[in-house]
C-alpha cells in the first residue's frame, strides 16, 4: 500500500504557472535585478543616476535618502517593471529575437531621458549627462529589455512548440 501511494507521488506534477504569472515575475525580477544593479552602479561611480530617483517627485523627507529609500525605491522599480512586462508580452511577445528586446530597452531609455525628465530632478538633461552615466545607463537599459523581451518571447514560443508536440490547437491572438 506504502508502496501504491508512493507510485502515485511520483506521478504527480506541479502545474505550471499561467503565461501572465510569468510575466508579471519576469517583470518585477527585472526590474528589482537590474535596478539593484544600476545601484552597485552608481555606487561605484559609473553613473550618477541612483534608483531612488524614481522616489523623488512624490516622496517627503529625508528617510528617501538612506537605506530604505534605496530599498523601496528597487522594490516600487520591480512594481513598475510589471507594467513594462505586461506592455512587451501585449505588443512583442510574438518575435523571439534578442535585437527585439535590446530596441525595447533602447526605447524605454529614451522615454525615460526625453519624455519624462523633467519629472525626475534626479536625473541629468541628456545633453548635461556625463558619458559613463550616458553609456551604462544605456547598457542597463538594453540588458533590462533584453531580459523582459527573451524571457517572454522564449516562453511564447516554448509554449506553441509544446502545444504542437502535443497536438493541442494553438490559438492564436493574432
Amino acid at each position: 500500500m506504502a508502496e501504491e501511494k508512493e507510485k502515485y507521488e511520483q506521478e504527480q506534477h506541479e502545474k505550471p504557472l499561467s503565461f501572465i504569472a510569468m510575466v508579471i515575475i519576469t517583470g518585477f525580477v527585472g526590474g528589482a535585478l537590474w535596478s539593484g544593479l544600476s545601484f552597485i552602479a552608481w555606487y561605484f561611480n559609473f553613473t550618477e543616476i541612483h534608483p531612488r530617483v524614481i522616489l523623488e517627485p512624490w516622496a517627503i523627507g529625508a528617510w528617501k535618502k538612506q537605506w530604505l529609500g534605496t530599498v523601496i525605491s528597487i522594490i516600487l522599480i520591480g512594481v513598475i517593471s510589471i507594467g513594462v512586462a505586461i506592455m512587451y508580452y501585449i505588443a512583442l511577445r510574438r518575435f523571439k529575437s534578442i535585437l527585439i528586446g535590446m530596441g525595447f530597452g533602447l526605447a524605454l531609455l529614451a522615454l525615460v531621458l526625453f519624455v519624462l525628465n523633467p519629472i525626475f530632478p534626479g536625473i541629468p538633461p541628456f545633453r548635461k549627462m556625463e558619458f559613463n552615466t550616458l553609456i551604462t545607463t544605456a547598457c542597463f537599459y538594453v540588458l533590462y529589455g533584453t531580459f523582459i523581451g527573451y524571457t517572454i518571447s522564449y516562453e511564447e514560443h516554448e509554449m506553441k512548440r509544446i502545444k504542437k508536440e502535443n497536438h493541442e490547437p494553438v490559438f492564436s491572438r493574432d
